[in-house]
């Protein structure tokens, strides 16, 4: 009796042993390496990170902001804007790493402040009153009514890519005085740029401030 059970209990073993060969293989070689194939093959922009180059270098991912801002100045706790620049949504949701001090690292979050908040209802308010004072130029007046919605509020994740076309347009004016463009250049780099609705229906249009910022640089050096 003693002999049947230590020879069961070794068939389970090895039985149990090859199973977890196979699917190691399988589900931790062969797999991943089929599906990163394919994804190489069929969609291989999205799959290395939707990279963004100019200059001949990588600049950025599409799916990913970036703020635009003046070096940091000594006694400055947070960067001005450079506003040569279009501007991206507010981003009061990002955090600072405190785990793992070793690396610098920001973390993507929302503000998770609900609508009577007194600190989302001043976040607002400042930066209502710095889309107004920003914009406005010598020849263009940015009306307090004026300003949308996604240039006072941060998105979910704290670093969408995209504003909307209004926001952008609010901008047209700062830019052509500051980068020494017409106004009718500007608006028209701009449309170029807007992306529409996807399938027609889906989401709203929108446009890609890091594309657009490269489209801008390149118009500026010609």
């Amino acid at each position: 009796m003693a002999n049947n059970s230590v020879g069961n209990t070794g068939r389970v073993l090895w039985a149990g042993l090859r199973a977890l060969l196979v699917l190691t293989v399988v589900c931790g070689v062969l797999y991943p390496l089929a599906v990163t194939g394919i994804a190489q093959l069929a969609f291989p922009g999205k799959a290395n990170g939707s990279e963004i180059e100019s200059g001949g270098r990588v600049v950025g991912s599409e799916l990913i902001g970036q703020t635009y801002n003046l070096p940091l100045k000594d006694g400055e706790e947070t960067a001005a804007r450079d506003l040569k620049w279009f501007q991206p949504r507010p981003s009061n949701g990002l955090g600072t790493n405190s785990v793992n001090t070793q690396y610098s690292i920001i973390l993507s979050g929302a503000t998770n402040r609900s609508g009577d908040n007194e600190d989302l209802i001043t976040w607002v308010k400042d930066a209502k009153a710095a889309v107004v004072k920003d914009n406005s130029t010598a020849s263009y007046t940015v009306k307090p009514s004026d300003v949308p919605a996604d240039a006072v509020t941060s998105s979910g994740s704290g670093l969408d890519p995209h504003i909307s076309p209004e926001y952008a347009r609010l901008q047209v004016h700062r830019i052509a005085e500051k980068n020494h463009l017409t106004v009718a250049r500007v608006d028209k780099l701009v449309a170029d740029h807007t992306d529409g609705r996807v399938l027609g229906f889906i989401g709203e249009p929108r446009v890609n401030v890091l594309k657009l910022n490269i489209a801008l640089k390149e118009l500026t050096r010609g």
